[in-house]
């Protein structure tokens, strides 16, 4: 029984669990701290106060809600940016994420989609494909028209946006994909 320890596995699948929560929380952070640029009174703000209701929907503290809020003025580093690419049978993929390093994320979602067969394409390639809804709160893409795929693409796409997803910066992932 040696090197068998019920707080080894306990351990590691905690240190496991924060990791992906750490995570979740920063991204959500980063959205919240993007979202008080314009205003910082989600009474007045729409996009804050979507922000805000995931964050706590997601269990984030208030004390770093709050913190994300005030230090919106002050944090000029962190920049959004829109990522056009076209995946496995040509289906339209848009990435929008938040960064403070634009060159890197740029490099790491290339070597990302390069790596699933997907490329990522020329600005304004994508995006005529679909519709940004703004009588919503979060603003969301809408496919103009929805791309029937294989199984088997269907299958990568999906590993892709789970591998996306996972990326610090990326906040959402949108395709044209029929569902």
């Amino acid at each position: 029984m040696s090197g068998h320890s019920k707080w080894s596995q306990i351990k590691h699948k905690k240190g496991a669990t924060d990791k992906k929560r750490s995570a979740m929380f920063s991204k959500l952070l980063k959205a919240v701290s993007i979202a008080a640029r314009r205003e910082a009174n989600p009474d007045f703000n729409p996009r804050l106060r979507a922000a805000i209701t995931k964050a706590k929907e997601n269990n984030v503290p208030n004390d770093n809600i709050e913190r994300a809020i005030n230090k919106a003025g002050d944090d000029k580093e962190l920049e959004e940016i829109t990522v056009e690419a076209y995946g496995p049978e040509k289906v339209a993929i848009i990435i929008e994420a938040i960064t403070d390093n634009t060159n890197r994320t740029i490099a790491e979602l290339r070597h990302l989609l390069d790596k699933n067969d997907a490329k990522m394409a020329e600005r304004g390639s994508v995006l005529w494909s679909f519709d940004k809804q703004t009588d919503t709160e979060n603003n969301e893409w809408q496919a103009k028209f929805k791309q029937a795929v294989s199984e088997d693409a269907k299958n990568k796409i999906n590993s892709l946006i789970e591998k996306l997803d996972e990326h610090d910066d990326v906040q959402k992932i949108i395709t044209n994909m029929q569902s």
